[in-house]
């Protein structure tokens, strides 16, 4: 039988528990509860919103999001977001996704640290609306008015947060990003660095300008 959170049905084609496998493999519990509480708010606010999204492109993005972050990576010179938007991609063409649906993955996770854009995008990427919208709801409380409190009771039931969650998951992400400081210039993820390590120094965009080799 479908396994079903709060009202909502997760995905369980080949496909979709290939990826529930690959996630369990390379991320801590940590991360990994938090992208299924993802998915499942994600799903829940799409469907108060009436977005049209195909579920299991939903679910596996949400898998993905954030496994850039994980012990594969380390090393990599890349956004942790384009890690894993590659991951995903290749994951989905490796099940024969089609190549638009490849291309909303990708950027679904590639913008999903970049807040203030999603809202506005057009309605067939639907994905990266609800991508962004559901780690809101898990990391900042964002969007409970479009969810009952029973629905996520549901969700932190299923799958907890556990004690002093909002604290390690900023562990979890710095550790992910510690060693490419300068791929968090112009995202969230600068306030994260400039919280975990004390010798980080954030880049100032005011200041490129300013040391720029334009002469006037």
């Amino acid at each position: 039988m479908t396994r079903t959170v709060a009202g909502i049905s997760i995905p369980d084609s080949e496909m979709a528990q290939a990826a529930l496998a690959t996630a369990r493999a390379a991320k801590p519990e940590i991360l990994f509860r938090h992208s299924m509480r993802v998915f499942l708010f994600a799903a829940l606010i799409g469907r108060n919103r009436g977005l049209v999204h195909d579920s299991e492109l939903l679910y596996v993005t949400a898998l993905f999001h954030d496994i850039g972050l994980t012990a594969a990576y380390h090393g990599s010179c890349k956004r942790f977001e384009v890690d894993g938007a590659n991951a995903v991609h290749a994951f989905l063409a490796g099940y024969g996704v089609p190549q638009e649906m490849l291309s909303e993955a990708w950027s679904a996770i590639a913008l999903h640290t970049t807040f203030g854009i999603h809202a506005d995008m057009p309605s067939h990427t639907a994905l990266a609306s609800l991508i962004a919208a559901g780690v809101q709801a898990e990391l900042l409380c964002m969007h409970t008015d479009e969810m009952t409190l029973a629905e996520r009771n549901a969700v932190i039931h299923e799958f907890p947060r556990g004690e002093q969650f909002k604290e390690h998951i900023i562990t979890a992400f710095a550790q992910g990003m510690v060693w490419r400081p300068d791929t968090t210039f112009g995202t969230v993820n600068a306030d994260i660095l400039e919280r975990y390590d004390p010798n980080y120094r954030r880049r100032n965009f005011c200041g490129l300008i300013l040391g720029s080799n334009w002469d006037d």
